[in-house]
């Protein structure tokens, strides 16, 4: 039984389904705009939309160091990354209090059916 044990599983391992996470994360963060399965962005879509609210309530190490820990890795690309986050997106919505995020159902894939959707942050 899975009671009480939360999120997707999404047929993987653990460090796989982790990586996964984090690759959808950093993406996001990137490009502003991820296509990819429901499953996968309705599981991303809350990360997203915590480390948006940590980066805008308060731009310290520490908060830094929490982001850093939630996207991995340590490069200097990861840096770029985290500036991004806190120095363009969230001033972007500083009086926005929540909802940073849409998702836009595109089509189905070709081969499994699964429902693809647009996950994008929102341009107020």
């Amino acid at each position: 039984m899975r009671h009480r044990i939360g999120g997707r599983q999404f047929g993987l391992a653990s460090d796989a389904r982790i990586a996964l996470l984090k690759g959808l994360l950093r993406s996001m963060i990137i490009y502003k705009k991820i296509e990819t399965t429901e499953a996968r962005a309705k599981e991303i879509q809350p990360m997203v939309e915590k480390l948006v609210t940590r980066a805008k309530n308060n731009d310290t190490v520490h908060a830094r160091r929490i982001v850093r820990a939630a996207i991995g890795g340590k490069s200097a690309s990861d840096e770029d990354i985290i500036k991004e986050l806190f120095t363009v997106i969230a001033p972007n919505f500083k009086d926005r209090p929540g909802g940073y995020t849409r998702m836009a159902h595109k089509s189905v894939r070709r081969g499994d059916g699964a429902p693809v959707v647009v996950l994008e942050f929102v341009n107020d």
